[in-house]
């Protein structure tokens, strides 16, 4: 069973930045696109960047030139770089395996919240 533990989330400052960790155990990790996802209060899930087996990264709209995703492969690990924060931005931040859909492949973490806020 696939377990995802995401950590390094806090309250910041707008324009601040914070860098999320996700941990993967229980998978082949290198098999699989790796997603991080945020949902913010009353709002769905989205997802905000993806990034392949052969470490190609994509990006919603909203974030593209702020976040940058990153894999581990050695030690099946994800991180997300983001810069230049919004109030926008405020959400519980989730990893998942991400599908050729766009869809979450494994059952949720327990999420890690980011607050940006002056």
């Amino acid at each position: 069973q696939v377990q995802l533990v995401e950590s390094g989330g806090g309250l910041v400052q707008p324009g601040e930045s914070l860098r999320l960790s996700c941990a993967v155990s229980g998978s082949i990790f290198v098999l699989y696109s790796m997603g991080w996802y945020r949902q913010a209060p009353g709002k769905q899930r989205e997802l905000v960047a993806s990034i392949s087996k052969s470490h190609t990264p994509t990006y919603a709209d909203s974030v593209k030139g702020r976040f940058t995703i990153s894999r581990d492969n050695a030690n099946d690990t994800v991180s997300l770089q983001m810069n230049s924060l919004k109030s926008e931005d405020t959400a519980v931040y989730y990893c998942n395996g991400v599908d050729a859909d766009g869809l979450s492949m494994f059952s949720w973490g327990q999420g890690t919240q980011v607050t940006v806020s002056s």
